[in-house]
């Protein structure tokens, strides 16, 4: 391919091409064998520098399925542990592989890896973003509710990278978003004023019957993140914005709920609603399977 695809933050792309990308996971999940060979012969270099299950699991068998082979590594395991610097990593792994994904704390990371790298790089997690869940977001509430777009979703709890990359969705793909967030916890302000900026209706605020209202779909994540220090007094500050049943019932009847995993039952969200009838959590995490193919055969598949 003669321009490097890179797979950074739903921000980068046309409406038109995430939306395509959308449309061919869910024909994958409809026919799982259909790219079987697709990445035949391709390699993709996985750098975790924070754990995962889901981004792991899901890019290494996707890779599988679609003929190719991946590599799990941590920083402890290249001479990026021992002082050698991405720039130079970037280079090495170009020559090696098809593509890098890379979960990191640090968003810098991964601008420096694109801009050093001669191959596609895919964000499988920052402390900005994460795009490669919510496009398996979308196609969950898609297979469940029907189209996105002029919807309505409500987000509860801290204003952390998941709800930047919410925030970035709602411009791409024309639903409404509400935001239920404590003041001290809100989303960046780049965010909300980058999506404002293209006409999105998003807003945010701490009253979380005015967020759920009529909402189907309500969404939360873990309060306290890899990377966060807070403890305690985050969970405290935090606790009125649990996703319970009570909140449920504010929501449309068919609401829907979603949580990008891992959950820390009783405190984002209560035992009943994670076990509930609106919950499709565990069809959202089997869905980061179906967009992690369609991703990659958008960054390494030249047909695509």
């Amino acid at each position: 391919m003669s321009h490097i695809r890179h797979f950074i933050g739903l921000d980068t792309f046309e409406p038109a091409t995430l939306r395509a990308m959308i449309e061919r996971a869910a024909a994958l999940k409809r026919a799982p064998d259909s790219a079987q060979n697709a990445l035949a012969g391709k390699t993709l270099a996985m750098i975790f520098e924070t754990p995962s299950t889901r981004t792991r699991i899901s890019f290494d068998v996707a890779m599988n399925k679609l003929g190719g082979r991946s590599i799990a590594l941590s920083p402890g395991e290249l001479q990026l542990g021992r002082g050698e610097s991405i720039s130079d990593t970037a280079r090495v792994l170009s020559r090696y592989v098809d593509a890098i994904l890379l979960r990191t704390s640090n968003h810098e990371s991964l601008l420096q890896l694109v801009e050093s790298a001669a191959v596609p790089i895919i964000n499988g997690l920052t402390d900005r973003t994460h795009p490669c869940q919510l496009m398996a977001d979308i196609l969950t509430f898609e297979e469940h509710r029907g189209p996105i777009a002029g919807r309505r979703i409500a987000w509860l709890g801290d204003g952390n990278n998941m709800a930047a990359t919410w925030i970035q969705a709602a411009a791409q793909f024309e639903f409404t978003l509400r935001l239920a967030c404590p003041a001290a916890y809100a989303p960046d302000a780049e965010f909300l004023d980058w999506a404002l900026a293209r006409g999105a209706d998003v807003a945010v605020t701490e009253d979380i019957g005015n967020a759920v209202a009529g909402a189907d779909c309500v969404v939360t994540d873990t309060w306290i993140s890899m990377s966060d220090d807070a403890g305690k007094q985050k969970i405290k500050d935090l606790q009125p914005y649990q996703v319970n049943q009570a909140v449920m019932a504010q929501a449309a009847a068919d609401a829907i709920f979603l949580h990008c995993l891992p959950a820390k039952r009783g405190l984002e969200v209560s035992e009943a609603v994670m076990e509930g009838a609106h919950s499709v959590v565990f069809d959202e995490a089997e869905n980061r399977l179906h967009a992690q193919k369609a991703i990659l055969l958008w960054c390494l598949a030249e047909e695509s």
